[in-house]
């Protein structure tokens, strides 16, 4: 059963939130890092991302830029712009985004969990990627980044918290310049975090990584490290129930054809997928259903019968691109590493694909059904893992509201 704990956050004062709250700093580069941050001393991207208060061309992962990291959040402490909670508590967490809201719970879950597989994962990562964050987190000694996590629904839990949303006053509440709304909630009440703690180790067998695969295995990393630190035997986390979410498709973008012309291209690929022109762009409205768009031309793709697998990985809608068009037309096999393809979030729409093509950029882009909560919870439990970037969660939790400290 899941392990969960309060935890004595470090936070930003509450007229400070709107300032102090950044992207998490995998979704920006450091140029858009230091134009989200200007002008602005008290934003967190100085403690994520920072080498924006240093030379242009200082390599990101040197320790010059982790070591500013710690001399910036230590500043923002000893200026009184973030605080450390007395007592440990619960947080809520409440996100809307187009008047859709998703809440969640902040908490620090148990490494032990993450090493016995109760913290389920479905994707790879890369050395280079945890080096970075192990790196982060033992010069600044904090975690920064929130793991995202869901769980299927606990009818006790979602009532609790409901009932403490709507009677009690958030400590901060404030819309964000991307226009997504930032709530949050302190649970203080020892009898309701005594009830949330055992709601979990009774109601919660397996808790799933939605967004923040590096940022685990990096924490638990870290633990091995710090053995005898009781702090770095739980890493933070904000857990969601499954009702809560919803994932966004999450597309590619090809910078060749592997020396086909169109026409050999399509006809191969009338071979697994049943194709024909759309005047408009194609968004997937069902499983197994794509869009392309070639040559200023949008295609509707649809699978033909026995082209692909039952399982639960070879029934995805990533799986089937990555195989019958990637892999066996265009010979990209590891995606992780190929230079030829790139991946597009959904939020940034279709629009976005189209860019790419015309610029000359991109021979080609591929539009997706996005992956159901459901296939991600199964996929975890059969013990696979997903093609690179089969998932895009949406909106993003802000770094800097709530720190865990080693």
């Amino acid at each position: 059963m899941a392990i969960i704990k309060p935890f004595k956050a470090l936070r930003p004062k509450p007229e400070l939130a709107k300032q102090v709250a950044s992207r998490p700093y995998d979704v920006l580069n450091s140029e858009e890092a230091r134009v989200e941050a200007k002008n602005n001393p008290h934003s967190f991207l100085h403690v994520t991302k920072s080498e924006i208060d240093l030379p242009v061309n200082t390599d990101t992962h040197s320790q010059a830029v982790y070591q500013k990291a710690k001399e910036n959040l230590r500043q923002f402490i000893d200026d009184g712009i973030l605080f450390s909670e007395e007592k440990a508590c619960y947080y809520i967490y409440q996100l809307v985004m187009n008047e859709k809201s998703q809440t969640g719970l902040v908490c620090v879950s148990s490494v032990e969990d993450y090493f016995n597989d109760v913290i389920k994962k479905h994707e790879f990562t890369r050395p280079e990627k945890e080096k970075d964050r192990i790196d982060h987190m033992l010069t600044i000694g904090a975690q920064t980044g929130n793991v995202f996590l869901a769980y299927p629904d606990v009818s006790g839990l979602n009532n609790l918290i409901n009932d403490w949303k709507t009677s009690r006053q958030p400590v901060y509440d404030f819309v964000a310049d991307d226009n997504i709304r930032h709530t949050v909630w302190i649970i203080h009440d020892e009898d309701k975090i005594n009830a949330i703690t055992s709601l979990f180790s009774t109601n919660v067998p397996h808790t799933y990584i939605a967004d923040g695969h590096h940022r685990a295995a990096s924490a638990a990393k870290v633990s091995k490290q710090l053995r005898g630190n009781e702090n770095a035997k739980y890493f933070l986390t904000t857990i969601f129930p499954a009702s809560e979410l919803t994932i966004l498709d999450y597309n590619r973008v090809i910078k060749d054809l592997n020396g086909l012309n169109k026409e050999n291209f399509i006809s191969l690929l009338q071979e697994d997928f049943m194709i024909t022109d759309s005047a408009e762009p194609v968004k997937p409205s069902a499983l197994h259903e794509f869009g392309m768009y070639l040559d200023h031309q949008w295609y509707f793709l649809k699978s033909k019968k026995g082209t692909f697998g039952e399982d639960p990985i070879g029934v995805l809608d990533v799986t089937i691109l990555s195989k019958n068009i990637l892999d066996n037309i265009l010979d990209i096999k590891d995606q992780r590493t190929d230079k030829r393809i790139d991946f597009v979030g959904g939020i940034r729409g279709l629009g976005e694909l189209e860019k790419r093509v015309d610029s000359s950029e991109m021979k080609a882009a591929f539009s997706l059904y996005p992956v159901s909560i459901q296939q991600l919870f199964n996929i975890a439990d059969s013990g696979n893992v997903m093609p690179p970037k089969s998932t895009w969660f949406e909106p993003k939790l802000r770094d800097g509201l709530l720190t865990h400290l080693l």
